[in-house]
């Protein structure tokens, strides 16, 4: 059952995490590793699920959820690695990943990533999954729209019975705002992400979200689906889940940062089976 209260105080916890190490923790580690489009995440979690620590950094050695800078990702994956052991104290042996739906062919090249950077990887999953481990909703749609793709897992009963993904998502909104300000790519994802502007920048960017709830739109069923879910860094957009609702018909909700629900979703699921 979706209860947003609970989840923003967990995401708050992931969140606290960044600056601090919550060093009450119960051994053996849960780890995450989240190559996404725009920011590389990874999320430590004890064996009760309790955040311990987080580190990110952002990153354009992926495009659409596939690595196209191996080494790149690699160095990074280390170094955040090696940054959450120098803060925990603890040496970090296993690690979950996992995939936008859709691109499962890319699966070894993440694994080889996190690998070669000093984890072994024990659990692969799609990020729409994850991001439910969180969630934890029975019926309804997980929409988790990253830097490059929009991916969209549809539940019935508790279980994934359908998985889509297709390539829209962060990155295009910065280019559309790019185009229309007149501006570096680089100054655009500044305005993007600045809360204070929002509001401004929505009117320019909303055929870019409803593109994005047209792909969820063609593979629901509304007899079936009361709820859209949202997830992922783009979910941050002020107002992005009312265009949602609008556009879909469809109640839509997300919590106070999607941003860290799927990195934490993937910790949650470093189990060695």
């Amino acid at each position: 059952m979706f209860d947003k209260k609970s989840i923003d105080k967990y995401i708050s916890k992931v969140e606290s995490t960044l600056h601090d190490v919550n060093k009450d923790y119960k051994l053996p580690f849960k780890v995450g590793v989240d190559l996404g489009t725009a920011y590389i995440v990874i999320v430590v979690l004890d064996d009760d699920d309790k955040p311990v620590a987080c580190e990110m950094q952002q990153a354009s050695v992926l495009r659409d959820g596939v690595v196209v800078d191996f080494i790149g990702a690699q160095k990074i994956v280390k170094d955040l690695k090696e940054k959450l052991e120098q803060r925990i104290g603890q040496e970090l042996k296993e690690c979950a990943i996992a995939m936008p739906a859709g691109t499962e062919s890319s699966t070894k090249t993440h694994q080889y990533v996190a690998e070669g950077a000093g984890f072994e990887v024990v659990n692969i999953l799609d990020e729409p999954t994850a991001a439910n481990s969180i969630y934890n909703i029975d019926d309804g749609v997980v929409v988790d729209i990253g830097g490059g793709t929009t991916g969209l897992a549809i539940f019935e009963g508790g279980k994934v019975v359908q998985i889509e993904d297709e390539p829209t998502g962060g990155t295009h909104i910065t280019l559309v705002l790019s185009g229309n300000y007149q501006i570096s790519v680089a100054e655009a994802e500044k305005i993007k992400q600045d809360y204070s502007r929002h509001k401004e920048i929505l009117p320019v960017v909303k055929p870019t979200i409803e593109k994005m709830a047209t792909i969820v739109n063609s593979y629901i069923d509304k007899d079936k689906v009361s709820t859209i879910y949202l997830c992922g860094g783009t979910s941050n957009l002020t107002g992005i889940e009312d265009i949602f609702a609008d556009y879909t018909g469809i109640k839509t909700v997300k919590p106070r940062n999607p941003f860290l629900v799927t990195p934490s979703g993937i910790a949650k699921n470093c189990i060695n089976k």
